[in-house]
């Protein structure tokens, strides 16, 4: 582990950013309709309860990293190996959300520049941040924190000022059942942004204070996701329905749609900027992740001599993961969640708590013994 700690304040604004991250660039829960904004609330109480999963974990085992706990649960062989694919999934997230963030700059802001340009800037500055440890990613943080919530502020503001609220859009709440909305919460929107956050079991053994773990998960869990689901609702209220669901970015559509006193419009910085902030801090904690990951299973003592060969490796799966945005985005709501989110987000943390309750069980149970 590298030797660092980040304080509570600094973990509540990672997670909270990282939730934000690429889910403000898609219709989050589209196909629930005006029920969009209850469904990612809905999906949020289930990320409460993969939460308490891995926080079961992080009790267990506070002072050790995803990838070391593993093998004390599993044995060195079969852990290693287990450790080993959690590295493969971060840094195969990592590729996913790098293609987002290069398509969606293309899309928005330069057509012209190829993708792999796109993706090898952005990564490159991802690495660089993700060398100089988790202190200065926990700084950074705190300065995009500020600005985002500066940069939010001033969007409703302005979309209240320009008269384009409409809550009609948002009626009825149950045009779809409640029963699917509880299937789409819990089979879709709960992996993502919710799940992912078990990537944080690489960074909270750094806590300079775990006793308050609990709070700041739950705290940066509802933050985020009643962020999530005001974006969504206002996404609706504004452009309606059916232009949220079929647009690409509704969000760049809501902020497009802007216009006061006949000058003030075109504010598609604003979501330039959030795209920027979203894209950096996500990308650099998987990167982060993969990197201390790999550092710690292979025995390396210089884990910054890998950030660069891993940033290569994000950088060519990020172009090779789909042929076009299309197949990419299709991959994301079909393929991932069933095949790969499921697994390591669910069934293996489940059965690694499992495991571990009956270990330290009959650890605990022998140390009585001989105590007495």
């Amino acid at each position: 582990m590298e030797k660092a700690k980040i304080s509570g304040y600094q973990l509540f604004v990672l997670i909270f950013l990282f939730e934000m991250g690429s889910a403000l660039l898609v219709p989050l829960a589209g196909d629930a309709k005006q029920g969009a904004w209850l469904v990612i609330l809905i999906a949020m109480i289930g990320g409460f309860l993969l939460f308490s999963v891995y926080y079961g974990l992080f009790q267990y085992y506070p002072d050790q990293l995803l990838t070391d706990f593993v093998r004390n649960i599993l044995g060195n062989f079969l852990g290693r190996i287990v450790a080993f694919l959690y590295i493969l999934y971060f840094i195969y997230l990592a590729a996913r959300v790098l293609r987002d963030f290069g398509e969606t700059l293309l899309t928005f802001a330069y057509p012209h520049l190829p993708l792999f340009f796109a993706n090898a800037t952005f990564i490159l500055v991802v690495v660089f941040t993700v060398r100089k440890g988790i202190e200065v990613m926990a700084r950074t943080g705190e300065i995009f924190f500020v600005l985002e919530n500066l940069l939010f502020l001033t969007f409703i503001f302005l979309i209240v000022v320009s008269g384009m609220i409409h809550l009609n859009n948002l009626k009825p709440v149950f045009e779809i059942s409640g029963a699917e909305m509880m299937r789409m919460a819990f089979t879709e929107t709960i992996y993502f942004p919710f799940g992912e956050i078990i990537v944080f079991l690489m960074i909270f053994p750094y806590l300079n204070e775990p006793q308050l773990m609990k709070k700041i998960g739950i705290g940066s869990l509802v933050t985020g996701g009643i962020f999530l689901s005001f974006t969504m609702a206002m996404n609706v209220a504004v452009l309606g329905v059916d232009l949220t669901t079929r647009s690409q970015y509704p969000l760049l559509t809501l902020i497009q749609s802007i216009e006061i006193a006949g000058f003030l419009e075109r504010l598609d910085v604003y979501f330039l900027l959030k795209l920027m902030i979203g894209g950096f801090i996500k990308l650099s904690i998987f990167t982060y992740a993969a990197l201390t990951g790999t550092a710690n299973v292979f025995n390396v003592k210089q884990p910054s001599r890998l950030a660069y060969p891993i940033g290569f490796v994000i950088l060519l799966i990020s172009i090779v993961i789909a042929s076009n945005y299309s197949e990419h985005i299709h991959e994301g709501l079909d393929a991932v969640p069933i095949y790969i989110h499921l697994p390591f987000q669910v069934i293996i943390p489940m059965l690694l708590l499992i495991i571990a309750f009956f270990k330290n069980r009959k650890r605990s149970k022998a140390s009585t013994k001989i105590s007495s």
